[in-house]
């Protein structure tokens, strides 16, 4: 199911928490929904599954407004926090959101068992709520988000408190069931967006900064290309002067003269003459490697202002 943002805004007293946000996500898309605290990231979340109202703008679901529709069964949802009752086992709490979310009676158990099995529950299923670690409630909140087979996934902070063989885990799990759902998933941990996302979207202080894949975000975020050489055969200074001369090279750095490392920053990719140029003058080169722009970078060029 498509989901459309149209000129959301959402205030709390003096404090803009979403300021007329748009945007879209498609079915079978993942988009990583990034920002500081405060951003106003859960914000949008909760009205996208109607937890909360909007001040202006609409969230459309296949055309229709969340808020004179009935979405909240397409929808599964695992809030910030993942509020959970405690003194339930595992088992009984599942089979309780079945039941709330409308599952047909004679379809629970076989949920509940899938559940299981897909969140790596099966040890803990007997135990309370209460006695599991952190990242097994966390577990237990991604299973009863998905317990009624929601065609939209809304997960907060889904790897909170995980292991990182678990944020793996989970990260095969998000993907591999985001190829039929609609996701929107927000996180800090920014190689996990990489890694599960389509489409990243970036939001600050309520409003959208930065909305595309992680490359196109890199090209947009840069427009000069450095590359990372270790060459010997000729004295490192004669290599660095040499190569300064490149069109298109805008600096020529020696990054290690102990290595023979050098750092060549251009205006656009020119490995290839860069090669060249290496090779026609009998030079040794031993390592090129193209430095990409991290995210990390990105988000924090985006965000610090």
């Amino acid at each position: 199911m498509n989901i459309e943002v149209k000129n959301l805004a959402k205030t709390y007293g003096p404090q803009k928490a979403v300021d007329d946000i748009s945007f879209s996500v498609k079915t079978g898309e993942i988009l990583g929904f990034l920002g500081p605290n405060g951003a106003g990231k859960t914000t949008t979340m909760k009205i996208i599954t109607n937890f909360i109202d909007k001040d202006n703008g609409d969230v459309q679901i296949q055309g229709d407004s969340v808020s004179t529709g009935n979405f909240k069964k397409n929808i599964g949802y695992l809030p910030e926090h993942n509020p959970l009752y405690e003194d339930m086992p595992v088992m009984d709490y599942l089979q309780y959101c079945a039941e709330l979310q409308g599952v047909a009676k004679s379809k629970v158990d076989q949920r509940i068992r899938e559940m299981i099995k897909l969140c790596g529950l099966n040890a803990e299923k007997h135990k309370k709520i209460g006695e599991l670690s952190k990242g097994y409630r966390q577990r237990v909140g991604l299973a009863q988000a998905m317990i009624h087979d929601p065609e939209i996934l809304i997960l907060d902070e889904p790897t909170t408190g995980l292991d990182p063989n678990q944020i793996v885990e989970i990260r095969e799990l998000i993907k591999r069931i985001g190829r039929s759902k609609t996701v929107i998933l927000s996180t800090h941990i920014l190689p996990e967006v990489e890694a599960t996302c389509d489409r990243i979207l970036i939001i600050n202080k309520g409003k959208i900064v930065a909305d595309g894949t992680a490359d196109t975000l890199r090209k947009q975020a840069s427009s000069n290309v450095i590359t990372r050489l270790q060459i010997s055969g000729a004295a490192l200074n004669d290599i660095r002067n040499k190569l300064g001369l490149i069109p298109g090279v805008k600096s020529a750095q020696i990054m290690d003269l102990d290595s023979n490392r050098i750092e060549i920053e251009s205006d656009h990719n020119i490995a290839e003459v860069i090669f060249r140029t290496i090779v026609k003058s009998n030079w040794v080169i031993t390592e090129m490697i193209p430095v990409e722009t991290k995210l990390e970078d990105i988000f924090r060029d985006l965000t610090l202002n």
